[in-house]
């Protein structure tokens, strides 16, 4: 397997099911094991109680949690820029971005963490301001800088130390106008004269540099170590050494440090585009989660979007889809629902049987790749299978469900009726769970005609939870539609013991159109529906035609 490549996200539908998690892990782990690349299971929603009980008894991990799959800042190809310190001089700034043709370095601290930017415009502008000959007190510049960009060497002085005040002054001059020149602490660049070196020292200069490579006589050295001066020799003529010894500043001193405009690998591209329209800027710092620094990104990097590639299971509808699919490339579809409204701009492995449970479909291409299903695997898609057919009873439930469901039991080495008792009871456990939460936790999203409804269930085995769930989602049904965003709301409160759903609803239209689709009466609590369990295949397909006839 390659660990390098790129993830492929395997994916279920918003507020993911069992089979939906389930699916996601077993199919990814199949791919891991017959194609190159790294699939990685995915969940775009919060796990239910029943579902976190399956992968706790398998001891499976949770999918990552990947609620929008957008495009973002870290989808595009990020130039991996090095940064650079704030010591580092404007001469090495320069070639720098001469060498990578770039217009625009990051300075960060030792920790990675960004500090400021400064651009050509920025070492254009300290170049045109190069008359001020303080420039070199003013950023505290290092000799090690000097030292650099001079090509020099330190005579005598510690290579270590800063120049701490004084001006720039070139000593060509005779020594009685360098007398009313220079002051104490002065940067002298004197040639190899020895009456200049020794008259800019008795200044009280701080530091003289010995142009041309000229020899610095033993009686100089002795009167520089007297007065604390130190020493330079570069091999540059005065004239060179006094127009590179500006670019030794460091650029710390000046570099843009307020008001940055940077991105983080998880802003969307979307956003990032609309904020660059705004500006003149050219190359933008863009910043990991933990505020390090990354690299730089430009308008040009915006067209190389590298996007999201996901496999989806267990839904082919749009609305179910995770936020973000629009920017996302869809390689394959494994689904056992109807066909849906979901269009990909290219060519996708679509496989659609109808089966009672997508991992039904998973196992058998477990079966057709030749390939053994671990026991963790195949508890977890057994259980899928038990949660999706209401343990092998639901109406949406076939021979190869069965099939599947037996193979897998023998294979995870657990019984199937114990463990669908302990799925249920721990499904239908309410502690904790707000009427919104237990409304939407397996709730799906349709649209037929121009109308948008939502359809959410649960199924339980004890009347007590029953009972309660029912008092739940009245109180939150007449606010559910506008939550949700859409017109109308339904939610089956499923009985395991009696193979009814009680259907509550909400929504201008909607017990009309219940009524209408299984020619039913309303009762004080909703529309009670005798042998009605499935939502895929009983109750959605009648709203879906009524709606289709209005």
């Amino acid at each position: 397997m390659d660990t390098t490549a790129r993830p492929i996200g395997v994916i279920g539908h918003k507020n993911p099911d069992t089979d939906s998690i389930c699916s996601a892990i077993a199919y990814a782990a199949l791919k891991n094991t017959t194609k190159p690349g790294v699939y990685l299971p995915l969940r775009a929603g919060a796990m239910n109680a029943e579902t976190k009980y399956v992968l706790r008894r398998f001891e499976v991990p949770a999918p990552e949690l990947c609620p929008d799959v957008s495009a973002q800042v870290q989808d595009i190809d990020i130039r991996r820029m090095p940064a650079t310190g704030g010591m580092t001089t404007v001469r090495k700034a320069w070639e720098i971005m001469r060498d990578q043709q770039i217009s625009t370095l990051a300075i960060t601290d030792e920790e990675n963490a960004l500090l400021g930017i400064i651009t050509l415009k920025d070492l254009a502008m300290a170049n045109m301001d190069s008359l001020d000959t303080l420039f070199l007190a003013d950023s505290h510049t290092p000799y090690s800088n000097i030292l650099e960009v001079l090509h020099g060497t330190m005579v005598t002085g510690d290579p270590e130390g800063h120049v701490e005040s004084g001006k720039v002054v070139v000593g060509a001059a005779s020594p009685q106008l360098m007398e009313e020149v220079v002051e104490k602490g002065d940067v002298v660049l004197v040639a190899n004269r020895y009456e200049s070196q020794y008259c800019a020292i008795e200044m009280g200069a701080g530091c003289i540099v010995v142009c041309t490579g000229a020899e610095v006589p033993k009686t100089i050295l002795s009167l520089a170590r007297e007065h604390g001066c130190a020493v330079i020799s570069t091999p540059y003529d005065t004239y060179p050494a006094a127009t590179l010894i500006s670019q030794s500043v460091p650029i710390g001193f000046y570099m843009v440090k307020d008001n940055l405009l940077t991105f983080k690998t998880s802003d969307l591209v979307e956003d990032v585009q609309e904020i660059m329209g705004k500006v003149r800027f050219v190359y933008f710092p863009v910043l990991d989660g933990d505020g390090k620094y990354v690299g730089v990104i430009s308008r040009r990097n915006l067209l190389n979007l590298r996007r999201r590639q996901l496999i989806l299971v267990d839904h082919n509808e749009k609305t179910q889809c995770v936020d973000g699919w629009e920017d996302a490339e869809i390689l394959e579809v494994i689904d056992h629902h109807r066909i849906g409204n979901l269009e990909t701009g290219s060519p996708v492995y679509f496989r659609n049987q109808p089966v009672g449970c997508t991992a039904t479909v998973i196992y058998q291409m477990y079966q057709e790749s030749s390939i053994a299903v671990e026991p963790k695997i195949a508890g977890i898609m057994l259980a899928a299978i038990i949660s999706d057919t209401l343990k092998l009873q639901s109406p949406t439930c076939t021979p190869m469900d069965v099939a599947a469901a037996n193979a897998l039991s023998a294979i995870a080495g657990v019984d199937t009726d114990e463990l669908a008792q302990s799925m249920f009871e721990a499904g239908e456990d309410l502690t904790g769970k707000s009427p919104a939460d237990l409304f939407q936790q397996d709730y799906k999203r349709f649209e037929q005609s121009g109308i948008r409804f939502g359809v959410g269930q649960g199924s339980f085995v004890s009347q007590v939870n029953y009972d309660k769930a029912l008092n739940m989602i009245q109180k939150y049904l007449p606010r559910a539609g506008t939550e949700l965003g859409v017109d109308m709301v339904f939610y089956m409160l499923t009985s395991l013991e009696t193979q009814s759903a009680l259907v509550l609803c909400a929504g201008d239209g909607a017990e009309d159109l219940l009524c209408r689709a299984f020619k039913a009466q309303p009762g004080e609590q909703g529309v009670l529906l005798q042998g009605v369990v499935s939502r895929k295949k009983q109750l959605i397909p009648q709203l879906l035609r009524v709606l289709q006839e209005i």
